[in-house]
Order: structure tokens, then sequence, then C-alpha cells
């Protein structure tokens, strides 16, 4: 039975028309990503199916007793819960199940039978949830969101912005939806949480609606898309990039169908112009209605107005940009970085990774001279020109209008500041918008354009993408990608970093770990490192302590010396040891410091044969022995 049903979906917004003929439907464990501009009606028609904004037109028919959880960019509104408290009030419904499975159990215990099928149900619906072991399920989702036990019994006064954003996205996940909405779930999330919420999201029994800016997470989640354009929706069965594959083509189309009824259309104006007067005017009146009457095929006005920009080409800086010798950071008593090398060659473009708090900020914060290392030395090579693009680069950006802060922080002439900023959607009399009044978007796109015209040959990159939308996601993508200087780059858009990268560093266990060969290469290593500490663990619990004997053989066989059995039970012993000694190396070489050069790989590796080979041989010779 379908979780929702949508029918010819109307809205209305300040008496214009927002959404017009909108239709869908979802069954559990279908995940539809809406996509369309800023404005086209995402967020509202999500608002719309949760029940929070009223429909102006045609039907929404949801499945009879559907839990319904949205997520979106709103902070809670009681800040005096802890965050388990505030987690848990997402969760009435299970609550409710609990009180009402313990009084039908109280009035069957009485001899009331005829509330067993009540009972039955209840049970039902609360096993989909985790049965009594519910609870379990709303820690494990609190961990995978990268909370941590300490948190739980925090007030929520305590927790950031980004943070509270990631408890309202644990709220939601909590109370078994049958249909669940997000709006930008992937906001303020590292890498790990954004892995495990996809994962969590591809098992989830239940029909998911929501709305992203990230491709990797709406390739990998995504099953179907509802393009909003024109306050009209078209629905596609298949996963983000089929659509877009889908879409350019669809564009692709159009423009030329555009191109053919121009020339139809240019021929019947020459007809027109030509014989509007004398012996052929009836026809050419014939043919300047038909002019009139043709429906016009047209772009959208909105399709031209992308981010379109690249960098200069920089001057030359010395062979090597960055060098850390045994670089230590902290803050208080916190260490975040002890014993750390990095480089940073010319030309070369390096990714950043880490989980939230680990230190990644803060490490570009000394790379370019915010502060300094608490230990080691940092060499600058010859040449170096830096563009910086923090995080926060809004609070530095002076000026009453974006046309004021552009010059004051680039030195352009008035004209020459327009043009810089029409390339960043800052044309006309958008240039003189307040900078107070500024989205995130629009404060994200003066600082690529100030960054742009800095010149500089190695770009300093912090969570660039922030606030971006698709278009302009992929804008900076392509330019980054053409940029010819060095590129440090930090960020959790994983597609940007499989695109731009051709090194991965990891900040991983207070120290930075290499990986060549960029995205593709770390998550291979990430991924065999995790299976070895699967394996060992799986050692440790089940390894036999020696091999078992063979059966006996079927005939006779000549009685064991009394030497051949001490012997036997010798090597027994030695392979109990040598098991051991290989579960206790495999367990050592899934950290990942035993792979962190060639030369400890190298060696790590040779280890790792040696011990099997050991105990390969104290096998073959204790079934030479009990044999």
């Amino acid at each position: 039975m379908a979780v929702v049903i949508a029918s010819d979906l109307a809205k209305d917004m300040a008496g214009e028309p927002l959404l017009r003929g909108v239709s869908f439907k979802l069954e559990r464990r279908d995940r539809l990503t809406l996509s369309g501009r800023n404005g086209s009606g995402k967020t509202t028609l999500l608002r719309m199916l949760a029940g929070e904004t009223g429909v102006d037109g045609g039907e929404l028919a949801f499945q009879k007793n559907v839990r319904v959880k949205l997520h979106d960019q709103r902070p809670p509104r009681d800040r005096d819960l802890s965050l388990r408290d505030y987690v848990l009030s997402g969760c009435q419904e299970l609550l409710a199940l609990e009180e009402e499975l313990a009084s039908l159990e109280a009035k069957m215990a009485d001899g009331d039978m005829t509330v067993f099928d009540a009972y039955s149900r209840a049970q039902t619906q609360l096993e989909h949830a985790g049965g009594y072991n519910w609870r379990e399920g709303v820690n494990a989702t609190l961990h995978g969101l990268g909370f941590r036990d300490e948190h739980m019994d925090r007030s929520l006064e305590t927790f950031s912005g980004g943070e509270l954003t990631r408890a309202s996205l644990a709220r939601a996940l909590a109370g078994d939806p049958d249909l669940l909405l997000l709006d930008e779930p992937t906001n303020h999330l590292d890498i790990q949480s954004l892995e495990w919420l996809e994962g969590h999201l591809q098992t989830l029994d239940a029909a998911v609606v929501l709305v992203a800016h990230d491709r990797w997470f709406l390739e990998a989640v995504g099953t179907s898309v509802l393009e909003l354009e024109g306050g009209r929706s078209k629905f596609f069965k298949g996963t983000w990039y089929q659509w877009r594959a889908e879409k350019a083509q669809r564009e692709l189309a159009l423009g030329r169908a555009i191109e053919k009824q121009q020339a139809e259309i240019a021929k019947l104006q020459r007809f027109v112009d030509r014989f509007s007067a004398g012996t052929r005017s009836r026809q050419a009146s014939s043919r300047q209605k038909k002019l009139d009457k043709m429906d016009k095929l047209t772009t959208d006005p909105k399709d031209s107005k992308g981010l379109g920009f690249a960098f200069k080409p920089p001057e030359r800086s010395g062979r090597v940009v960055f060098e850390l010798e045994d670089g230590k950071l902290q803050i208080g008593d916190r260490v975040l970085l002890d014993h750390a090398e990095l480089w940073l060659e010319r030309s070369e473009h390096v990714t950043l990774v880490g989980g939230n708090g680990s230190g990644k900020t803060t490490l570009l914060t000394a790379l370019t001279g915010g502060r300094e290392f608490d230990g080691g030395k940092l060499r600058r090579g010859h040449n170096v020109k830096l563009g910086l693009l923090a995080q926060h680069a809004e609070e530095h950006q002076r000026g009453r209008t974006v046309l004021e802060a552009c010059q004051i922080a680039t030195g352009l002439t008035p004209n020459n500041a327009r043009s810089l900023l029409g390339k960043f959607l800052f044309s006309g009399e958008d240039a003189e918008k307040p900078l107070d009044g500024l989205s995130g978007g629009e404060r994200q796109r003066l600082s690529l354009a100030i960054l742009v015209s800095s010149g500089a040959n190695v770009l300093i990159l912090d969570e660039p993408t922030n606030h971006l939308d698709l278009e302009s996601r992929e804008a900076l993508e392509e330019a980054l990608q053409s940029f010819q200087g060095a590129l440090l780059l930090i960020s959790h858009d994983r597609a940007l970093l499989d695109a731009v990268g051709t090194r991965t560093v990891a900040l991983e266990d207070q120290t930075l770990h290499s990986y060549v060969g960029g995205w593709p290469e770390y998550l291979r290593v990430r991924e065999e490192r995790a299976e070895a500490e699967r394996a060992a663990k799986q050692a440790r619990k089940g390894a036999p302590a020696a091999k078992a004997a063979p059966a006996p053989a079927a005939v006779k066989t000549p009685p064991r010396s009394k030497n051949e059995v001490a012997k036997a039970k010798k090597l027994e012993k030695q392979i109990e040891q040598a098991e051991s000694a290989l579960a206790a190396l495999e367990v050592e070489l899934a950290d990942p410091s035993a792979w962190n050069d060639p030369r400890s790989a190298a060696k790590s590796t040779e280890r790792h044969a040696e011990a099997k080979k050991t105990l390969e041989t104290l096998y073959a010779q204790w079934e030479a022995v009990a044999g």
C-alpha cells in the first residue's frame, strides 16, 4: 500500500502560483529527491506533506495511522531539555505503544482475551521499531550522527547551531517514521556521519522525501527524482545521475527544436516583409496569422544565470609550497596534532579530511599564519602567494554594499568590480545589495569573487561549497580542476573531493596520513583496514586454540611412540602461541600508522607474511607427527 499519494497539488504564495499539478506516489523504501532552484517550492512541498502548510489545490492521501517526521533547518524551540529528552520527544508514538501494551497485558492477565487482537497489532508496531529495545536504536542513531555518551544529558543550550541541527535530524530518525521528510540533512555532518546516514536511509523501512545539495549523497540514497521547475513537476524513476543525463538530453533536444522553429519563423517573416503589399498580400497575411498563432519555444531565462568563472594562470612558485616537520597543535590540554608531517608541492591538489573537531581548520589557520604551531618546524616555499577562503570569510567582508566590499577587498575600479561580480551572479542592481542582508549563498559567492581576483598561486579552501546550490558547486568544481596552482581543500562534499583531489591527507589519531591517488584510493585503503580489523576481532572471538586432529583412518595404523606424542603436544602449544601472535599482529596492523608510508607499509606486509608462514610451518610439522 502506498504511504502517500499526491494528486495535482497546487500552492500559492503571496497570491502568486508557486506549485501546480504536482503528482507522485511513494511506497515504503522509495526515496524521492526534490530538484529545483532556490525558491522553486521544495521546502514548501515538504511542509505540505508534514501538514505544516495547507494545500491550495489537489489532494494528499496518506496511509492509515501514518507517522510523518520532518527535519528542516529550524532550530529546536525548547532549549531547556537535555539532548536525550529532546530526541525522545520525537518518539511519542512509541512511548504510547509501550503504555498501550502494558494496559492490554494487564487486561489479559485478568482473563480478558477480547483484547488479544489489539495487543498483537500494537506489538507488531513496536517490533517494527526494534521492540522494547528501541531506545538502543535511538542511541545508535545519536552515535551515528557524531554524538557521544557524555553529550546525552547536556542541555540543548550548551550545543552549537550545527550540533542542534544534527539533534533535530536524530529526533526525526528516532521516531520510526513511515514517511520521513528531510530538508538539507547533510548540513553539519562530517564524512563519517554522512556515510552512516546513507547506510541508514538505504535500509530504512519508510518512504523518504529529501532535499540536499550533496551530489554524492543524492546518488547514493535516491531512487527517484521530482523535478520542480516553473511551478510544474516532472517525476523521474531512477538515480540522481540517471536523471541528470536524461535532463541533459531533454535540454539538448529543446535547443535543437528552438533552432528549427527560429529558422521557420525567420523564413515566414521574410515572406511577410517581402509580399505584404502587392499581388501576394493575401498569402503574406496568411503567413502573418500563422506567426501570430505560433507557440514560441523558449528556455527558462534562469537557465542562463549560472556561475561561470575561472582562475587566472598564477605566477610560478617554488617547488615546495609548505613543508611541516614534527608538527604539533593543541588547544588547552587537548592535543589535536602531534609528530605530524605535511608537504604541499607546486600545482598539487591535496584534500584534507577528518572528523568534525579533529583539528582540520586549526591546521589551516596555522599553515596560513593565523596562529603558531605548538611544536615542530614549518617552511614555506619561494614566491608563495596565498588565497584563503575560510568557513566564516564573511566576517572579514567590509563595506555597505556588495560592490563596496568587493572594491575594498580587491582594489578594483567600480567598473572592473562590477564586471567581476557579474560572473558571480551580482549583475546590475544586485551589486548594490546591502551587505548585511545577504544570504549565506550570496556571501559565499562574494568570497569566491574576491578569491578569484587575488591572483593567488596557492588556494587554501575550508568548506567552500557551504551554502552553494548544485549549479554553483559544479561551477566551482570545474574552476578548481583547471586551476594551475597548488590547492589544499577541506570539504565534506565527496563529489568535489573525488573530482579535484590528486592526493588525500587524513587527520587521524592526532597525526597526518597521506594517500596518493586521491579520494578513491583513500576509500580503498580505509576499507581494507576496516576489513583487517573485523577479521582480527573475529579471530580473537572464535579462533581455535589449535588445529583439530584428523579423524582416525579406516585402516589400522601403527601406534605413535611416546616421543611423537610429546612432540605433537609441544607443537600444539606452539601453534596456539603462533595463532595468538598472528591475531595480535593483525590488530596492530589495523592501525593506520602501520601503513603510513611505503617503507612502513612494506615492513608491515613482511611481518604479516612471516607470521602466517610460521603458523603454516608448525601445522605441517604437527600433521607429520600426529598423522
